[in-house]
């Protein structure tokens, strides 16, 4: 089969950024599939004004230079998006296809989906990583109601296209079955890839060897954005009331990467207790995990965010490392079924404090989440597992 896939944002393991797509696509061509990615440069390092074609383990990619950042207005934003709509959907339309398959975020790549597959007269498949325009109304990034409406508008033509939607939690399954009630969805959440954090015992240690904060002390690390979404300060007025030798490593970049670090250095924290690196490829998160005590996946104390499938949540139990999360939800109500890990109160950092410094030092605790949380990875969310499930999905709407 010849699947166009599109996504603006796809990343490799070279790359700083999740690789469902690659993952998904590489496995794909194993199984004899054709797959061409249509994605963008965000960068703004490429100035060509043409397509760049190269080859992922197999898959073609076609880049477009559409830089792109979270320190970028919300209008200019916008424009990216809309950008990339436009060329998506004539570079779309003028590949030979016999499915489409697009994912967001943004919302706005439906379109190029939904109109290369009326023009190859194929089936369209849908995924959706969060719940637009939800998420957007409610934290008050969409508070015009004309832009509202064609949100919505948006939405709905996108599920009324699709032959089916992929969801990546309960919750969004449950948004989109509100809209459009009659559209096959499918719940399938980001994966742990087991076999990439497979990490040496030796290169753990050799890693808390060669930086001096840290030695043979607790370490929690938060890898992945500080947007709007994330709410980043939470980690730092906690770490402000732990045990200073417990340290804290904050691994991204994003809008609020100066105003966390500013935060960091007022409390007198920087560089003592809290680390603050650059975004780094998924190839080195591996090891960074590795050493970590606990893991983390914040967010702001909005509920519409409580449905999310970050990726550094099931990194963290491919590493057969505890997550300490801020928020409720599907992901929530797992740690407590499981103990593989820790549900922290969603503003009061104080208690979270209380709650990190003890169980960072709580030998048998942490013995037990390790174990739970690897058993998580294998038993659910196996890469393996679930790109079966994905796979029967495309393999449906083919048919």
């Amino acid at each position: 089969m010849r699947i166009v896939y599109i996504h603006q944002y796809y990343c490799n393991p070279r790359m700083a950024g999740g690789i469902r797509s690659y993952e998904q696509a590489r496995r794909l061509v194993a199984r004899g599939h054709e797959v061409h990615v249509i994605t963008t440069d965000i960068t703004g390092v490429s100035k060509s004004l043409n397509w760049r074609r190269t080859e992922d383990d197999g898959v073609q990619v076609h880049w477009f230079a559409v830089p792109y950042n979270n320190e970028m207005s919300y209008g200019r934003r916008l424009w990216a998006f809309a950008e990339f709509m436009v060329l998506a959907a004539a570079k779309a339309a003028a590949l030979k296809a016999d499915l489409v398959f697009a994912t967001s975020t943004p919302l706005t790549v439906a379109v190029p989906g939904v109109l290369a597959a009326k023009v190859r007269r194929v089936p369209f498949v849908f995924e959706v990583r969060d719940l637009w325009p939800e998420v957007p109304i409610e934290m008050g990034a969409l508070r015009n109601p004309v832009t509202r409406r064609l949100a919505g508008a948006l939405a709905n033509f996108a599920y009324r296209n699709a032959k089916e939607v992929v969801a990546l939690s309960p919750g969004m399954a449950a948004g989109i079955k509100a809209r459009r009630p009659s559209t096959p969805t499918t719940v399938i959440p980001n994966a742990a890839d087991l076999s990439l954090f497979e990490v040496d015992e030796l290169d753990v240690k050799k890693f808390r060897a060669e930086h001096r904060w840290l030695g043979d002390r607790p370490l929690i690390v938060y890898t992945g954005a500080l947007g709007a979404v994330n709410g980043v300060s939470y980690l730092v007025e906690a770490a402000r009331r732990m045990d200073p030798s417990i340290q804290v490593l904050i691994v991204g970049h994003g809008r609020e990467w100066e105003s966390t670090k500013a935060l960091a250095r007022t409390h007198g924290l920087l560089d003592r207790t809290v680390h603050m690196w650059e975004k780094v490829p998924k190839s080195e998160l591996p090891v960074i995990l590795g050493a970590a005590t606990l893991s983390t996946s914040v967010v702001r104390p909005i509920p519409a965010l409580w449905d999310n499938s970050a990726n550094k949540f099931f990194d963290a139990l491919a590493a057969g490392r505890p997550i300490a999360i801020n928020y409720g939800g599907w992901q929530a109500d797992l740690l407590r079924s499981t103990g593989a890990g820790l549900v922290l109160d969603p503003v009061d950092t104080a208690s979270a404090a209380a709650a990190l410094d003890a169980h960072c030092r709580d030998e048998a605790w942490l013995s037990r989440a390790r174990e739970a949380a690897y058993t998580l990875a294998v038993e659910k969310f196996s890469r393996e597992k679930l790109f079966a499930q994905f796979e029967a999905v495309l393999d449906r709407a083919a048919a």
